[in-house]
């Protein structure tokens, strides 16, 4: 395949290497002269470990050359890659001059184009930035329209600095993000014979992934930073730590707490971040990310809140209280504390939870609800039924099965406030997700 990519920066050189070792015909477009020069000449315009390798077998293999020449790259290719830079302007918004502009140019080349082109968007930009920046200045500066003159998609790089060439061949995934079903077979095609999951998804959703796997790195990074600040004041060994911490992929490195949902209540969980946060104080540790932890689970509280005040309705049914389904423990429930809220605001409430039954608490749950909410007892009632009957909104506050069939019950009038992500088909006019 023939492949333009626009922008011979760290990711465009990075790409511009594996493509042509995979025998596809590359052409690096770049304004600087000598990048472009040195890109020409098959030596790389930057340091990354098996690049320049890459980049002097293509050349001698007459498989790569440059040019600062934007239509002459078109005209000679089906294929345009743009990996130009977006950065950060000083209030932290992007700067997506360099894409604006490069997509000005691919358009008025591909308006002279009498052959389909495909565009494939590798820069990171924000969700939206596809649909409502890129598409939009491809059509006006070629003349044709997305999907039906011309291809698009969005394709974003997972390459790390160091193990770039190692990380294209073997990624952790490939996503592509389509418009109207346009592009993702082109782009797919660049990776023929890479194994890795591969993802057609929405442009937003591709757009996305790129922020939250980085921002995911961001938060780890500052996480192990902050243990280490603790341990070192403790005298403990930081390594030793987070090695352990390591070792369990069922809870630790895994998918099982990455699902957007509600609160997280419990036993432990709220605890165990004040008390370490407390111990950081002691030892004159700042924890910023730790800190956040807490306002960040309220403030998840609050909007669950405030989609049951936005409904302008006062008789709510709350169906599962305890902080987790198939369990009666309602210590710092997040469930609890909307319900005593909402009952602070002057809302009728009536609950359902087939766990937390007084006939059943015992112990410490017992006295918890007895002595401490004792108003919330009296709002009990026996069945999901007998809540559905008095209720004009409904909140399902934990994921126990016999909530899944809640989109049969409900009457046309009711609304479902969902803070579990459910199953069913629920009529998106009376459903609202909490975070979805």
């Amino acid at each position: 395949m023939r492949v333009s990519i626009f922008g011979l920066g760290y990711v465009g050189t990075v790409t511009a290497g594996c493509l042509a070792s995979k025998g596809h015909t590359v052409i690096g477009v770049d304004k600087n002269e000598t990048k472009v020069s040195m890109f020409d000449s098959g030596r790389s315009p930057i340091i990354e470990a098996g690049v320049d390798q890459l980049l002097t077998a293509a050349r001698s293999q007459g498989r790569m050359r440059a040019t600062a020449n934007a239509a002459e790259a078109i005209r000679e290719s089906d294929v345009s890659l743009v990996c130009v830079g977006s950065p950060s302007e000083g209030n932290g918004s992007l700067n997506l001059g360099y894409v604006t502009k490069v997509c000005s140019e691919i358009g008025a080349a591909m308006r002279r184009l009498s052959r389909r082109h495909t565009v494939i968007i590798r820069s990171t930009v924000l969700p939206g930035t596809m649909r409502k920046v890129v598409i939009p200045l491809l059509e006006e500066s070629s003349g044709g329209r997305a999907a039906t003159d011309f291809d698009v998609c969005f394709n974003p790089e997972f390459l790390r600095e160091g193990t770039a060439v190692e990380d294209f061949h073997h990624p952790p995934k490939t996503v592509v993000g389509e418009f109207r079903g346009s592009g993702a077979d082109m782009a797919l095609a660049l990776y023929d014979g890479v194994d890795a999951p591969v993802f057609r998804t929405t442009l937003e959703v591709a757009e996305m992934v790129k922020y939250v796997d980085n921002t995911w790195h961001a938060i780890k990074v500052g996480f192990a930073n902050e243990v280490g600040s603790i341990c070192k004041a403790l005298e403990i060994d930081s390594g030793s730590v987070m090695d352990i911490f390591c070792q369990d992929t069922k809870l630790n490195l895994s998918s099982y707490y990455l699902r957007p949902g509600f609160a997280f209540g419990g036993s432990c969980l709220p605890k165990d971040v004040r008390a370490l946060r407390y111990r950081a104080r002691t030892l004159d540790v700042e924890v910023p990310i730790l800190n956040a932890i807490l306002a960040s689970n309220e403030a998840h509280i609050q909007r669950g809140i405030d989609l049951v005040i936005h409904q302008h309705k006062k008789k709510v049914g709350i169906l599962g209280f305890s902080f987790k389904a198939s369990t009666d423990d309602l210590r710092e429930s997040p469930m609890v504390e909307l319900i005593e809220r909402l009952i602070g605001k002057g809302y009728e409430l009536a609950i359902y939870d087939r766990n937390v039954s007084l006939a059943r608490l015992t112990g410490a749950n017992r006295d918890y609800i007895l002595n401490l909410i004792p108003h919330i007892s009296g709002l009990m009632r026996e069945s999901i039924d007998d809540v559905l009957e008095c209720s004009e909104v409904v909140v399902v506050g934990n994921a126990a099965a016999e909530f899944n069939q809640l989109a049969e019950k409900l009457r046309p009038e009711q609304t479902l406030i969902d803070l579990v992500r459910l199953g069913g088909k629920f009529n998106k006019d009376n459903y609202v997700g909490i975070c979805w």
